[in-house]
């Protein structure tokens, strides 16, 4: 009896044992086959957030993979190369041998960039300092084919420039979103600076909104986002993208001592940056919205002046007559701590969330006037203090028929001048009537120095009829003065 009793025992936690092993075996089937069955289907998932969320299935928690994002982003980045002519800075030893033909003889000058593809057929966004003053454009992509480019547009005062070449069936970036971008979170910075192929760098968000004072046009737009991913010369241009590869800013510029990576590196968010495509792909010009203001951020000092309980928003220092603020009744000492119910902390943050807009826009302004809270409506307006879609060739740099820049550094070391603007483009009218080319820079108007197009403006005063005077240098580095009248 015993023994036949051991031996049911026995049986029972055999069988006791199968039981589980079966158990177990259905649960796996039932519960975890799911997943490694829809991760391999996953291939006919075309949206980059869906195939990224089924990227982060297969991690540990913690776990951060670039792959996906790196993936999607390497072939949509290109090498930008130009070619430019011109002029040396002085050189008296030279000149003393071969006269003044050495310094008025232009040379070739040779540069490089990164470029990011946003559409199929050969749209191609860069930096608008990349490719100023080129004659000549090359793309090469990560295939290493090159191809011709030409300029679509390009906007000084947000530093974006949007070129073409002839090519179907191009991979590229789908935008993303800058202002939803958090700061600490994982950014990939991607660019094409030493013609070899796309160089990928991984870095987080350091800060939003960084104003760096860099542009000099006067309308400028900055509200940089900072990264700590490494950037050398030539990454301007590329791509700083999510971890979803979906594209959130184009890297602009570094800071640091050497002209190396030190880490900080500075992008322009997409917000800016798909708004000013659009515009070069549409209008063929920027159409850019104005409240017409000057302001500056609220200090802690200003903060208490004005009874404010945070140090955050913008202080308008100057309302402008005949804009869109003066039309809205704003006033001087007002701070803006929102606009479309978006918070604004800094100017750049007012700037960034301006520049979405076009001319005839209405958005809301909320702001804090003697310690109360309101809000009013605002119909923004271009630079010429209308409401009505800006012409090409009739932006906001455009006087008597020419395109004017502020001069950029290297311009006043070349020139050896500390003001004066550029004509970068020229049509019919008086500065071709007297002569001038692409590339003359004036240095003064009616005997006052200019040193942007509103100083431009500003020194002709009511057109042709009241120009007295201009002085400047040809593109060939030659002196001019022109006088009219007594």
């Amino acid at each position: 009896m015993r023994i036949m009793k051991g031996k049911y025992l026995l049986g029972g936690l055999l069988m006791a044992i199968i039981g589980a092993a079966i158990a177990l075996f259905a649960y796996t089937t039932i519960i975890e086959k799911p997943v490694p069955i829809v991760v391999k289907d996953s291939s006919g998932i075309e949206l980059p957030e869906a195939q990224a969320f089924l990227t982060a299935m297969q991690m540990q928690e913690g776990q951060i993979d670039f792959k996906f994002a790196a993936e999607q982003t390497v072939h949509a980045v290109v090498h930008v190369r130009t070619k430019s002519m011109v002029r040396q800075p002085d050189n008296p030893i030279m000149e003393y041998f071969y006269g003044d033909r050495y310094n008025s003889r232009p040379r070739e000058q040779l540069g490089f960039g990164s470029g990011v593809i946003i559409s199929s057929d050969g749209y191609i966004i860069t930096n608008n300092h990349v490719i100023e003053d080129a004659e000549n454009i090359e793309v090469k992509l990560n295939d290493n084919k090159v191809f011709n480019a030409e300029v679509i547009g390009r906007d000084p005062s947000t530093d974006i420039a949007l070129i073409k070449i002839d090519a179907k069936g191009l991979a590229y970036l789908r935008y993303g979103d800058s202002e939803n971008l958090k700061v600490g979170e994982w950014v990939l910075a991607v660019g094409n600076p030493f013609n070899l192929t796309s160089t990928v760098t991984a870095g987080i968000v350091s800060a939003k909104g960084r104003n760096l004072g860099i542009l000099d046009d006067d309308y400028r737009i900055e509200s940089f986002i900072q990264t700590d991913a490494a950037l050398n010369m030539g990454n301007s241009g590329g791509a700083l993208v999510d971890t979803k590869g979906l594209l959130v800013g184009i890297t602009s510029a570094i800071y640091s001592p050497s002209g190396a990576y030190a880490g900080n590196s500075f992008a322009i968010p997409v917000t800016i940056v798909k708004k000013v495509v659009e515009d070069l792909r549409q209008y063929g010009e920027v159409q850019r919205a104005l409240i017409g203001v000057v302001m500056t951020d609220v200090t802690s000092e200003i903060a208490e002046e004005q009874k404010l309980s945070e140090i955050k928003g913008a202080i308008i220092t100057e309302v402008r007559e005949g804009s869109a603020a003066a039309d809205a009744n704003l006033k001087t000492n007002d701070v803006i701590i929102k606009l479309d119910g978006v918070p604004v902390n800094t100017a750049s943050d007012l700037q960034e969330q301006v520049g979405k807009h076009r001319p005839g826009d209405k958005v809301s302004v909320t702001f804090i006037r003697n310690g109360k809270e309101s809000t009013l409506p605002v119909t923004m307006k271009n630079f010429a203090g209308t409401t009505s879609v800006v012409k090409p060739g009739m932006g906001a740099g455009n006087v008597l028929g020419a395109r004017v820049e502020a001069l950029n550094s290297s311009d006043k070391r070349t020139y050896r001048v500390d003001h004066g603007v550029k004509i970068v483009e020229i049509d019919e009218g008086l500065f071709r009537d007297l002569g001038l080319r692409k590339g003359a820079i004036i240095l003064s108007i009616n005997d006052k120095k200019v040193s942007s197009a509103e100083d431009v403006r500003k020194a002709i005063g009511e057109g042709e009829k009241s120009l007295k005077s201009i002085e400047g240098i040809t593109s060939d580095g030659r002196q001019f003065h022109f006088q009219y009248g007594n």
